[in-house]
């Protein structure tokens, strides 16, 4: 099987164009930007052009959908990459026959839920939607539109609710909430591997010792998740108490992610 790889020059991307072959899993990148490897098969196209989607889709079996706004921003870039640029990538694969897509849902699309503690009942992957931003709520639409194509199609969709992808932890929340780059790896690829898969919401976390978020819908698919945050935790000091650490969306929970404030700093940076 050959998978399309959406926003591929991205973190995640980046990440992904590697491993996903190493597990199997041969891909086809397509982002805005030229991936500069000429032994990788890439496609440079926009999520707004129906033309290219078709074009980069033909010949291939799945799709790992990455690209988009990655964070909180004004609402026209919200909607043009999170909400267009999504509904653009289900069709054309709708159109071209391709049943299956993994794709990068977010914590932000349930971020005002309580983020629970360490030994407490984990939290569900399918949590109800409580979006802590305009970015969650776009995420949040994208699971709905995932459920859509499900139901409407026959396709096959997961939807990967992200925790926090970086090399390492940073702070307190995130020896909770870490997604390690390889376990990253591991769970979009039992995704695509999953032979029961009809519509699955997962947390995207790795296996901290003081993760709150459910791995069971993950591991119904297959997932196997090695890396533990605990292993860093000596390194980090112990931060000042956030009243948005109570929110499994963290920081984007607090009041300067408020849609007054993100246009005042979009002003400021224009």
């Amino acid at each position: 099987m050959k998978v399309l790889l959406t926003g591929a020059a991205g973190r995640i991307g980046t990440t992904l164009r590697d491993a996903l072959p190493e597990l199997g899993w041969p891909v086809r990148c397509f982002d805005r930007e030229p991936i500069e490897d000429p032994a990788v098969d890439s496609v440079v196209g926009d999520l707004a052009s129906a033309a290219d989607l078709d074009a980069a889709l033909a010949g291939v079996d799945a799709v790992v959908h990455l690209a988009g706004m990655p964070t909180e921003a004004p609402w026209p870039a919200i909607r043009d990459a999170n909400i267009d640029g999504l509904v653009n990538v289900f069709e054309a694969a709708r159109r071209a026959g391709v049943r299956r897509i993994v794709w990068a849902s977010s914590n932000h699309a349930v971020g005002f839920t309580p983020a629970g503690y360490a030994g407490g009942d984990e939290l569900p992957a399918d949590l109800a939607p409580r979006p802590d931003t305009l970015y969650g709520v776009s995420k949040a639409f994208g699971e709905a539109l995932g459920r859509y194509y499900v139901e409407r199609y026959g396709m096959q969709v997961a939807c990967l609710r992200i925790g926090t992808f970086i090399d390492r932890p940073r702070d307190l929340r995130t020896l909770s909430t870490w997604l390690s780059p390889a376990d990253c790896a591991r769970l979009v690829a039992a995704c695509l591997g999953a032979p029961d898969l009809t519509y699955a919401i997962v947390w995207g976390v790795s296996a901290n010792t003081r993760r709150t978020w459910s791995l069971a819908a993950g591991c119904a698919l297959g997932y196997e998740p090695r890396d533990d945050a605990e292993r860093y935790a000596a390194d980090l000091e112990a931060p000042a108490p956030d009243p948005s650490d109570g929110f499994v969306g963290g920081g984007f929970t607090s009041p300067g992610f408020g849609i007054d404030e993100v246009l005042a700093r979009s002003d400021r940076l224009a």
